[in-house]
């Protein structure tokens, strides 16, 4: 068990990380933090930041020095820096856990291993493989890069099996996977933690809306059928047991017309669709990962106020950034923002969260928010 006073790491210092070191320090421990970008939000906030490469070893061997344990803010961290830092001080999640997350084809995959119904989809090295995936899946379909993908980069649409050649040339990428698309019918995430002692718990499930391969809105509690949610959840605890996961964990599901559940994609930390938790639950996504990492017991997860989180994108600020007058003294609305110095289309700048007796009232203070921004219309 790690107690307050010592010193956490955490590798990667965006909106993310900067939540868990806000968490990590009003709990009294100490947080350094390694990014490459001088103007991380985490910096602002950590008590050190090594600007520095994700796998220079000279930083990595001072954060194993100075911390008694390391997280991650991303799956996307290199293995062998994994690797390093495990063989010298407490690691969690681990190294397997991101090195799945890592590969779309290696995580769906794993969860067929494990009796979990993913989409059709087909592994693409060469071209005899995009002859037989033109065969064997149905179109439209969705062709992804394997790696570094997320919020809709790394994917193309593809119309009809006579396009994919084309689009699979477009990609430029040595793999990628195909995926079929679904008749979807809803989205939604389970956010769970898992200490190393194997206890779990889950925050209740968010039902979440996309814009442009963008998460946009998250609606707690879900609007999906119980028997649903027990699924999902079985099937998080069933990827944690696998895993012999400790830390907080996001799955996404999608329903498929007619009730079907398939895992979409995990995500090994704290994510986007659980920012409602820092102001809607007794215990936020964030407390659970200082908790998981330094050994403690986990916290209460209840619900104490149906809530509504909407992203701000960096769009907002090219038609003149949104009206924080309306924002800041709205009394159901709670405002975070990260601090980024740049804003960019489609870039995570904030989020707010609108709580109210019931997600249908929040979800209308948010419609009405931004209609009287104009934006989203499309």
């Amino acid at each position: 068990m790690i107690l307050p006073g010592a010193t956490l790491g955490i590798l990667g210092g965006g909106q993310l990380g900067q939540m868990f070191t806000l968490a990590a320090r009003r709990m009294g421990y100490a947080v350094w933090v390694l990014d490459p970008d001088p103007d991380c939000p985490a910096a602002a906030v950590a008590d050190h930041h090594l600007c520095a490469a994700y796998d220079d070893f000279s930083a990595l061997a001072l954060l194993a020095d100075h911390c008694a344990a390391v997280t991650a803010e991303f799956e996307n961290v290199p293995a062998s820096a994994m690797i390093y830092l495990e063989a010298r001080i407490p690691v969690h999640p681990g190294s397997t856990a991101l090195a799945i997350a890592q590969d779309r084809a290696r995580e769906k995959t794993f969860f067929q291993d494990i009796g979990l119904a993913v989409a059709p989809f087909a592994l693409l090295r060469q071209e005899d493989d995009v002859a037989l995936a033109a065969r064997k899946l149905s179109f439209p379909a969705i062709l992804k890069t394997t790696r570094f993908g997320y919020d809709g980069k790394g994917q193309q649409n593809v119309g009809t099996a006579s396009e994919l050649p084309a689009a699979w040339a477009s990609l430029n990428t040595p793999e990628a996977i195909l995926e079929s698309r679904i008749n979807l019918v809803q989205e939604f995430s389970v956010v769970m933690a898992r200490s190393v002692e194997g206890m779990m718990v889950f925050y209740p499930l968010a039902e979440n809306r996309h814009h442009h391969a963008v998460l946009d809105l998250s609606i707690v509690p879900a609007r999906v059928p119980e028997a649903l949610q027990n699924q999902a959840r079985q099937g998080a605890a069933r990827i944690a047991e696998a895993l012999n996961y400790v830390g907080v964990l996001a799955v996404e599901f999608f329903v498929e017309e007619g009730g079907r559940l398939l895992v979409n994609e995990m995500a090994p930390r704290p994510h986007n669709s659980g920012h409602y938790t820092i102001d809607a639950c007794v215990s936020s996504q964030f407390d659970q990962q200082v908790r998981a990492l330094c050994g403690l017991s986990l916290a209460d997860t209840r619900l104490l106020s149906p809530v509504v989180m909407m992203n701000l994108l960096g769009d907002l600020w090219e038609e003149g950034g949104p009206d924080w007058q309306k924002l800041l003294q709205h009394p159901q609305i709670k405002v975070h923002l990260y601090g980024k110095k740049e804003a960019r289309p489609g870039r995570k700048m904030g989020h707010v969260n609108a709580l109210s007796s019931d997600a249908e009232q929040a979800l209308a203070v948010l419609e009405t928010l931004r209609q009287d921004w104009n934006w989203r219309q499309d």
